[in-house]
Order: C-alpha cells, then sequence, then structure tokens
C-alpha cells in the first residue's frame, strides 16, 4: 500500500514529540536491519575464512622460520 507524500508529511506534522521519536527509533531500526542484509550471511564468511587457513599457515610458518634464524644469528650461531 503505498502512500501519497504529502499525507505522510501532513500525518508526521501532527504527531507529538514522543511520537516522533518513535518514528525516529523505528528508522533507525529499519536502517539498521537494512544493513545487516546487505552483509553476506555467517555461512559465506565461514566459508570465506575456511579458504584463508592453509595461506596462513603457510604464512605463519613462514614468518617463524624466519624468526628462528633471526634468533640464530643474534645468537652467533649458523
Amino acid at each position: 500500500m503505498l502512500l501519497n507524500p504529502d499525507t505522510v508529511k501532513n500525518d508526521i506534522d501532527r504527531l507529538t514529540e514522543e511520537q516522533l521519536q518513535q518514528v525516529a527509533d523505528f528508522i533507525a531500526f529499519l536502517r539498521f536491519r537494512d544493513r545487516r542484509h546487505r552483509c553476506p550471511n555467517s555461512h559465506h564468511l565461514t566459508s570465506l575464512a575456511h579458504g584463508f587457513v592453509e595461506e596462513d599457515s603457510q604464512l605463519a610458518q613462514l614468518g617463524m622460520d624466519d624468526y628462528a634464524q633471526m634468533l640464530q644469528q643474534e645468537d652467533g650461531v649458523s
């Protein structure tokens, strides 16, 4: 059901401060809900995370290898 924008504006103009606050709260809720629905769902995020697990593990191992070599150099061990 579509309302005439002028009718809606006139209705809003007649609201009390409390009613206007309720309308503002409802609008904030609608914006929040809209943003939430545009975000990827948890299944999609889980799928993406699993795709990076192997790469992250490899990078972590390389970093640890470099760190171990650096420690050996500091200790004067080759």
